[in-house]
């Protein structure tokens, strides 16, 4: 079997990502989800943060690892023995992207394989950015991303939100409407 490799921000892991392991593993063996390490990128959770959270979130699942890696892609699978980088594809607006990575990374070491695997219906509308808006703003992220990653969000969002909280309160109780006794 194959050695694949998930490569991602992964800023934070979405269910939409989990899903994505789950059915690639059985069909490729052994999947590394390789959380990609871009200092020039600003990011909520740390890399060591994001490799600790996949790494629970994911525990259980066989064949799977998690690895953090800054520099090009195609380097970590280079050392690491691997052929194929899987992506997910989620909209037709992701198409070009992926379809540019795919082609640098074929420029860059032609020995190395995309996959592209099609988000499933339920996950569609899931991303990374969509979630951390969502738990900026108070919203629950329960169906998005797995209980220790709404957790962390929860943690990572708590002093915003407390302001927000405060800034929606009533600054003044309502007067009752009548006649006034001037």
């Amino acid at each position: 079997m194959a050695h694949a490799v998930y490569p991602g921000s992964f800023d934070p892991l979405t269910l939409g990502h989990i899903d994505i392991i789950r059915r690639i593993q059985p069909i490729l063996g052994e999947v590394t989800l390789l959380i990609s390490s871009n200092p020039s990128k600003k990011s909520l959770f740390t890399p060591d943060e994001r490799k600790m959270l996949a790494e629970e979130a994911l525990r259980g699942l066989k064949g799977v690892n998690v690895a953090v890696h800054e520099g090009l892609t195609v380097d970590y699978l280079k050392e690491a023995g691997a052929r194929v980088i899987v992506r997910g594809l989620r909209a037709v607006s992701d198409y070009e992207y992926e379809l540019v990575m795919a082609n640098m990374n074929k420029k860059l070491s032609p020995n190395i394989e995309t996959m592209i695997v099609f988000a499933s219906p339920e996950f569609y509308y899931v991303s990374s950015n969509t979630v951390k808006e969502v738990a900026l703003n108070g919203g629950t992220v329960k169906d998005l991303v797995p209980p220790n990653v709404a957790k962390a969000l929860k943690t990572k969002f708590a002093d915003h939100l407390r302001e927000l909280r405060a800034r929606q309160a009533p600054l003044s109780t309502p007067q009752k409407k009548g006649k006034s006794r001037d």
